[in-house]
């Protein structure tokens, strides 16, 4: 369309003061589409009129550790260079004294954002460096005129709204936003329909929608901001946990046309052949999933459990009953190295039946893979072990039954919901070795029924972590040669393939030639990582398994999977970069064995010596840091882990929560919210048990906000 052709962009947020077609358009390209939308952009964070400081009382502050606010001008900006690191010092005054606010990240972003004679509101945790005052990486909010400076001082609690480098273009920026809400506030003619029955509010002791929406964006007081947001975090989780009983129910109300004999001479053989004996958590959760296999209702089930819990044993004893009772299984896991890994360790247990075991991956070459193609079509392949190619069209299963997913979070909804497809009306197990706190499998597995393996196999010995300066590693490096003296093995492991400016971390194959021609001269070491053919892979970690490599030197394609009982000896390289549920699954892959096990974190000094620290004391991504190589110090329990790591990603972030077939949540937080979510959860059990279908006229409302919000997930309620 050219420029004569182009039409004016038309919705009704252009009609509200304030905003007009230019700005509506970049409002729509956001994601703002509708006045309700709007109306629910809710304010990231607030400035609190009660805590603004001036500068000379906030030295009475200084030992409290609680966010100030400051409002000044900027009246000097420098960069700071000490040896390889930098700063940015942006000094703010008030006329009763100043403050520096220094960023250590983003400086060259920074430094250009901010100008002499700048009005600033600061706010974040104060300090004292070097004798002098200051806030590391602070937050803050430009105030352009006098006007925004009396309506922060004169409001009592000021919203702060994220915006868009496209939104600033159409000059609406988060000044902006508290006028445009002020205009619809002001003209009482914009309503939200009550959705909630009379008695859910009076039971909770609610605002009603339209309060709550004032008091978010404009809060009388903090009590009624609370209120505000316990309301709107209500109805999120309510309407989620709608969803979640909803799906459950159409889960089981969908009947199987399979009918198992769950008594197996396979399975009780394998069992018996084993050299070790099962758990206590393993028997239970083979009983929860062979009951469900004799249901009459499809299976679906999370088996959970950490890693080296022994999961793989627990869903082989499953597959091995559906092969006697003459059907096909599949095993889908996200990558090719774990595929192969899979295929060896179940080989391995099935090596005296007489089974026939296929692989199917991307790489294969197309006479292999047309013969494993017909033995499925045919019947002839009992267990199907492969990635993503298993959901490709041309793909046909002649009886499957029985579906496992191995880490499953690394599938989409609609991946795992193809795979189903190619069966007939099968039971789906899926598994994980990502703990999951209790909040966060509620609201995004609540439809699943759970096994839980929460005990290692005996003899398994905890792993010793330590966290290791960087200035300290050739200790590290002694000890590991003493170790491979006495037969142990090591992985170390790096966060990048290649050089980074960005990251300035070092890469594997950087780090691969220094520990291999100044380190370990005299030790064989190996390489690996996700750019090399899968053949190469397969050839490494065979060499590694057979004892033909003291070392690997590793990228994160190991995270998962990997199973080499010898290697004791887990090194992770910049561990302050990697995330939480990563250095957990890494040190994961030691510890398989009876020996002593042991993994290093090695990071940056200051991160490891507190007398380093003061610098970084409100440097949120350091405080991060160290909270995550503490946890890893502290505990070995992965759930423990889990719930630190929710509590620092947040629900949005945990390992991909988008692809559970599950939006986001916009306002509630699994991790701070629990206390709503259980008000929720009761609410919506107690209005489905009397109304299944919300068909009631009570109900209608509730039912037409929550089709309009979750009708897709819905259609995807039998894939979990």
């Amino acid at each position: 369309m050219n420029g004569k052709e182009k039409k004016a962009f038309t919705n009704d947020l252009q009609y509200i003061k304030g905003i007009g077609p230019k700005r509506a358009e970049a409002l729509f390209n956001y994601g703002i589409r509708d006045i309700k939308d709007l109306l629910y952009y809710i304010p990231f964070r607030y400035f609190d009129r009660s805590r603004v400081l001036k500068i000379k009382d906030i030295y009475k502050n200084i030992n409290s550790k609680i966010e100030i606010t400051i409002v000044g001008k900027v009246v000097y900006k420098s960069i700071i260079s000490s040896g390889a690191n930098k700063r940015l010092i942006i000094k703010v005054s008030d006329g009763t004294g100043n403050i520096d606010c220094v960023w250590f990240g983003g400086i060259n972003y920074f430094i250009k954002i901010f100008n002499t004679g700048d009005f600033l509101a600061v706010s974040g945790i104060p300090t004292i460096f070097n004798n002098t005052l200051q806030i590391v990486h602070p937050d803050y909010d430009k105030l352009s005129d006098e006007e925004d400076f009396d309506f922060l001082n004169t409001g009592s609690i000021i919203p702060h709204y994220r915006t868009s480098e496209e939104l600033k273009k159409s000059g609406i920026d988060s000044k902006s936003f508290r006028r445009i809400f002020k205009n619809i506030f002001d003209s009482n003619k914009i309503f939200i329909e009550e959705f909630l029955n009379e008695s859910i509010i009076k039971r909770n002791n609610l605002l009603s929608i339209n309060e709550a929406l004032r008091n978010v964006h404009f809060p009388k007081s903090n009590d009624m901001l609370e209120k505000a947001l316990f309301r709107l975090k209500f109805d999120e989780l309510f309407l989620l946990q709608l969803l979640v009983f909803q799906r459950k129910k159409k889960i089981k109300i969908e009947k199987k046309e399979i009918k198992y004999n769950i008594k197996s001479n396979l399975a009780r053989k394998l069992v018996d052949s084993l050299n070790f004996n099962l758990t206590s958590a393993q028997k239970k959760a083979i009983n929860e999933i062979l009951n469900d296999m004799n249901s009459e209702k499809a299976m679906n089930r999370m088996l959970q459990g950490d890693v080296g819990s022994g999961k793989t044993i627990v869903a082989l004893i499953a597959m091995l009953v559906a092969i006697e009772n003459g059907y096909q299984t599949a095993l889908m896991v996200p990558t090719e190295i774990l595929c192969e890994q899979h295929y060896s360790n179940i080989l391995n247990y099935l090596k005296d039946f007489n089974l026939n075991i296929r692989v199917l991956i991307g790489g294969q070459n197309k006479r292999l893979r047309n013969e494993v193609l017909e033995d499925i079509r045919e019947g002839r392949a009992n267990i199907v072990i492969g990635t993503h190619a298993l959901i490709e069209e041309n793909v046909v299963f002649k009886n499957l039954s029985l579906i496992i997913i191995d880490e499953q979070h690394r599938f989409g909804v609609m991946q795992r919901a193809m795979l189903r497809e190619k069966g007939i009306k099968a039971d789906v197990l899926v598994m994980t070795a990502t703990p999951i706190p209790r909040t966060l499998s509620l609201t995004l597995y609540g439809d699943l029924d759970l096994s839980i393996i929460n005990e290692l196999p005996k003899g398994r010995k905890p792993i010793k972590t330590y966290l290791i300066k960087e200035s300290n590693i050739d200790k590290l490096y002694r000890f590991i040669k003493e170790q491979v003296k006495k037969g142990s093995q090591a992985y170390i492991v790096y966060p990048l393939i290649e050089e980074s400016e960005k990251l300035d971390l070092e890469a594997a194959t950087k780090g691969y030639n220094y520990l291999r021609e100044h380190i370990f001269p005299d030790l064989r070491i190996g390489l690996i990582h996700s750019k090399l053919f899968s053949y190469e892979k397969d050839d490494i970690m065979t060499r590694f398994k057979n004892k033909e490599i003291d070392i690997l030197v590793a990228t994160t394609v190991i995270e998962v999977g990997i199973d080499v009982p010898n290697a004791n000896i887990m090194v992770i390289m910049n561990a302050e970069r990697f995330g939480l549920s990563q250095l957990h699954q890494l040190r994961g892959r030691v510890g398989r064995g009876a020996d002593q096990s042991y993994c290093f974190l090695v990071t940056k000094d200051y991160l490891v010596n507190k007398s380093e620290r003061q610098a970084f004391n409100n440097d949120n991504d350091q405080q991060i840091a160290i909270k995550r190589l503490n946890t890893m110090i502290s505990t070995n329990d992965g759930f423990k882990i889990a719930e630190v790591d929710l509590e620092i990603r947040g629900p949005g972030d945990f390992f991909g929560t988008r692809q559970t077939g599950i939006p986001n949540l916009e306002i509630a937080n699994l991790f701070t919210d629990e206390n709503i979510l259980e008000i929720a959860r009761k609410e919506a059990k107690e209005i489905l048990t009397h109304d299944p279908d919300l068909s009631k006229f009570e109900n209608q409302r509730i039912k037409r906000i929550f089709l309009e919000k979750y009708s897709t997930g819905l259609n995807l309620s039998q894939v979990g």
